[in-house]
């Protein structure tokens, strides 16, 4: 193992992330009231521009009247884009009159570190002139050639970043992909096209202590192609994926738990080498399978997830 070493910067549970627009009062209750893991509040892509002022006040009305944390969810607002007139307003308006119900924002279309640190840097005053006693997280949405092509400059910037999510929506828009389907697979391609991305930007991810989280789905209508996709993140190491419909929700929250055989297992294992140190032994035997120092490493994965999802139903 390398002397350098990044730890998780901070964990939550995030299988399912629940997109909500702000310009939707209606859709936010329910939200509450939803099995997401996660929600943002969007202030961004699902609001159109006559309506991004009310959809401001809406979020911040529903920050300051919904509890949040008492019903289990982590919130989270998505702010417009650094290239509008509309994002200081987001950040000044809600951090300045509900920053307190926080738990973090969402920036879009992050191209390079500066975007981060211009978002941070106002964090920060509001937090210190509103005298704030916790600290409002970052997430990086990660959508842009521009992005992808900085995404380890983007993670090593540090500071309150704490999560990625591949957009890949506008990522196809920017590399100019012959596909106007929204995370799904195309069939001219032999395999996954978002891949080697999705690869990339989890790599950084789990080299800087940052959460890996993957995008949007957007036919909702087939839950067969979404569990798919979903199984496809799991399997890479993401630790959970948009729902963009409610329906999805469910369909990530179970793709992202770990089985309760594979959490039996994971305890074994570390039995076994338990066992096996006492004896000595640097390697066991589980079920005619070798388990080593690896294997409790990554059994250790497997019970830290469960126990952050008992953590949440208790």
């Amino acid at each position: 193992m390398s002397y350098t070493l990044h730890p998780p910067r901070k964990t939550r549970l995030q299988r399912s992330e629940l997109a909500v627009p702000g310009s939707n009062p209606t859709m936010i209750e329910k939200a509450a009231e939803s099995a997401a893991d996660y929600i943002f509040l969007d202030c961004e892509d699902a609001v159109a521009p006559p309506d991004k002022e009310q959809a401001r006040k809406n979020i911040i009305e529903a920050l300051n009247d919904i509890d949040w944390k008492g019903k289990g969810k982590t919130i989270c607002v998505r702010i417009n884009g650094l290239d509008t007139h509309y994002m200081y307003r987001d950040v000044v308006d809600i951090m300045e009159q509900a920053g307190q119900h926080l738990d973090t924002i969402l920036v879009p279309k992050v191209g390079v570190p500066a975007d981060m640190y211009m978002v941070e840097a106002l964090c920060s005053q509001i937090e210190q002139a509103k005298g704030y006693k916790e600290e409002v997280g970052l997430e990086a949405l990660i959508e842009t050639a521009l992005g992808m092509a900085n995404v380890e400059d983007i993670a090593k910037a540090g500071g309150r970043l704490e999560a990625m999510h591949f957009g890949v929506a506008d990522y196809a828009a920017s590399l100019r992909s012959r596909t106007v389907v929204i995370g799904g697979l195309n069939p001219d391609y032999p395999g996954d096209q978002w891949h080697a991305s999705l690869t990339r930007m989890l790599v950084t991810c789990r080299a800087y202590g940052i959460r890996a989280i993957d995008g949007p789905f957007g036919d909702f209508s087939d839950p067969d192609a979404y569990i798919a996709a979903a199984k496809r993140g799991a399997a890479l190491g993401f630790e959970g994926k948009w729902a963009i419909h409610p329906s999805q929700i469910e369909l990530a929250n179970d793709v992202y738990s770990p089985p309760k055989s594979e959490v039996e297992r994971a305890y074994k294992i570390i039995e076994a080498l338990k066992e096996a140190e006492a004896q000595g032994k640097g390697a066991a035997s589980l079920d005619g399978k070798m388990i080593d120092a690896a294997s409790e490493r990554m059994a250790n994965n497997v019970i830290a997830v469960d126990k952050l999802i008992q953590k949440n139903n208790s």
